[in-house]
């Protein structure tokens, strides 16, 4: 009896310690997880196995690891949040898969991505031609977003967190040169000073990392 009681309290205690642990690590919907994210849960998942399964062992010594996982976690957000850089590095950069309805076969041999994945995807969004596409990005968390060549045009950020999306500019047939001086015509000199920018509407949309002041 006395054994079960333990295995009763320690499921509990877990059960808790994790929901704590979740909610610190931030709010992420299941299909944006990271690598990262995913490596960390599988990681928490073995400790718990452990701590209920190894009953002879002191259970702070399963939940050590799990505290070490979470501060990597942390830390690892934090610093994120302030790097775009780190976050690509990590999380990687979406791939353009499809573009003025021609498949990419290059990027999708590059992320072992076949027509199967793309044909079905299409599917699930109700896309039925390749040629209705305008922009089909594979996300990190493998979710496929598709831009039609009939809806809105896409708006693409061309800074973020001080970060020029060089890449990005390319897909509107601009450079690096063009994002400068136009910026610089609406008093902005520095890049690294500016939270997100987008070209939307034949304009630069400024939003500023130290004020909510926008560009019009």
């Amino acid at each position: 009896m006395e054994i079960y009681l333990q295995i009763f309290f320690r499921t509990v205690f877990l059960y808790l310690l994790v929901l704590i642990v979740f909610r610190l690590m931030g709010k992420r919907e299941v299909g944006e997880l990271s690598i990262m994210d995913l490596v960390v849960f599988v990681l928490i998942a073995e400790c718990v196995a452990f701590s209920i399964d190894e009953l002879e062992k002191p259970i702070f010594e399963n939940v050590f690891p799990i505290l070490i996982l979470l501060g990597i976690q942390y830390l690892n957000s934090m610093f994120a949040l302030k790097s775009k850089k780190l976050r690509d590095l990590i999380d990687g950069d979406p791939s353009l898969i499809v573009e003025n309805g021609v498949i990419n076969q290059e990027e999708m041999r590059k992320q072992r991505y076949n027509l199967d994945d793309l044909f079905q995807q299409m599917r699930e969004q109700g896309v039925s031609s390749v040629r209705q596409i305008q922009f089909a990005f594979l996300e990190p968390s493998g979710k496929l977003s598709i831009f039609l060549k009939d809806d809105d045009p896409v708006v693409f950020p061309l800074i973020v967190d001080g970060y020029i999306v060089e890449r990005h500019l390319k897909f509107i047939n601009k450079d690096k040169e063009w994002l400068l001086e136009n910026l610089k015509k609406k008093g902005y000199e520095k890049p690294e000073e500016i939270f997100y920018c987008c070209y939307e509407n034949y304009d630069l949309h400024v939003q500023l990392k130290t004020t909510n002041k926008n560009g019009a």
